[in-house]
């Protein structure tokens, strides 16, 4: 059967309708409107999830009420059929619905009383037969409403057990890349501590060559004193990189202390608007959320300012003039302190997501790629995480998580 009739048409379907043609083909009854009133019942009982169970039952007891009444009432071969709205009421509604609709069954069944006859009387040998049937009903009614219930406790559990899994796939996962970028930093970081120490003597060498060059040289040869000027500033240029090469190499001197998250938030807030002011470029603004529950944190927080400058920065930059980022607090499900930092910019592609805490890697045509991955190093030293949730063109969530001790 292709997979698109599948939605409509199910397995059971053809169950129940070979069921009903069966009841019809051998039913004592062979009249045309108890024919009619089966295959009424059998397209009910198919087209049931898709017209819901309170509808269905009520269709199903009007019509055992007239299959019955139309097959010998009170004495009709047929008063088993009373169990199909009783089991669907079991099935969908909980333990009062299911006495309410098996309460009805047995009124629909013993309502034929009423129409006998002056001459019709039910035998003393068939009344306990009478209250069996009666019985009956509920019974069946309880006994399904508790396997459905069982079933529907076994299902929640392995629901439960598959989101775990789900969960821990997804740690696993977030765990193995955190391995690999540490490995990844701490091989970069050894190799970039050693060339920074190898650079920085002939660096110092070339400044002072250029600056002595510049004093030396005659005031007319402005072309030689220019390209003095132009090697100064490209040592200057490449011993401050090489400076970041050291920060990102050499391990932090934390000076912990339990602080205010939100003191130090806004200290960061205050440094970026300045940094943003001087430069010339107003072009966010940032809107503080901060949770009440968030208790004082450890952690360092001029290293942790130095992380949110950064992660504001990167947000403004990808953001568009006039926009908004969102700076927020929380407490976590699993007892953590997170930071996010929210943008509505051009976000990140995904293929880019896991690469972006690593050094040297960067989308800015004037960047160097260690923004970053000093902010993830700084992250880790403090026994927490970061990562990112981004969509392209709608924007970015940077999730800093802390742990409380």
């Amino acid at each position: 059967m292709p997979t698109s009739w599948r939605r409509f048409v199910r397995p059971q379907d053809f169950v129940w309708l070979l069921l009903f043609s069966a009841l019809a083909a051998f039913s004592p009854e062979r009249s045309g409107i108890v024919i009619a009133l089966l295959a009424a019942l059998g397209v009910v009982q198919v087209l049931e999830p898709r017209i819901g169970p309170l509808a269905s039952v009520v269709l199903k007891l009007a019509l055992c009420y007239g299959l019955i009444g139309y097959s010998g009432g009170v004495t009709s071969s047929f008063y088993l059929i009373l169990l199909m709205p009783v089991i669907s009421g079991a099935t969908a509604f909980g333990l009062p619905g299911t006495a309410i609709v098996s309460l009805a069954a047995c009124a629909v069944y013993l309502s034929f009383l009423v129409f006998l006859n002056e001459d019709q009387y039910i035998p003393a040998d068939q009344i306990l037969e009478l209250v069996l049937r009666s019985v009956f009903l509920p019974v069946v009614g309880y006994l399904t409403h508790e396997l459905a219930q069982a079933n529907q406790k076994e299902a929640q559990k392995a629901q439960a057990v598959a989101e775990e899994l789900a969960r821990a796939n997804h740690d696993l996962k977030e765990a193995e890349a955190q391995v690999r970028r540490a490995e990844r930093l701490a091989a970069l970081g050894q190799l970039t501590a050693g060339l920074a120490h190898e650079l920085r003597n002939p660096m110092g060498t070339m400044k002072t060559s250029a600056e002595m060059l510049s004093r030396s040289v005659e005031k007319e040869n402005a072309v030689a004193r220019e390209m003095a000027g132009f090697i100064a500033e490209e040592v200057d240029r490449t011993n401050s990189l090489i400076t970041r090469f050291l920060d990102f190499a050499r391990p932090q001197h934390m000076k912990l202390d339990r602080g205010d998250l939100s003191a130090m938030i806004d200290s960061a807030v205050t440094r970026f608007e300045r940094d943003q002011a001087s430069s010339g470029r107003t072009n966010v603004t940032v809107f503080k959320n901060y949770s009440p529950d968030v208790p004082p944190v450890i952690f360092d927080s001029e290293l942790m300012e130095r992380v949110m400058v950064n992660l504001i920065t990167n947000a403004a930059q990808a953001s568009p003039a006039g926009s908004v980022v969102t700076v927020k607090t929380q407490l976590t499900d699993d007892g953590k302190v997170e930071i996010a930092v929210i943008d509505r910019g051009s976000g990140i592609e995904p293929k880019n997501l896991e690469n972006i805490f690593n050094p040297f890697f960067t989308t800015k045509s004037d960047g160097v790629g260690f923004g970053l991955a000093i902010v993830a190093k700084i992250v880790d030293e403090h026994g927490g995480k970061i990562h990112v949730e981004s969509t392209p063109g709608e924007g970015s969530v940077f999730r800093v998580q802390l742990p409380l001790n």
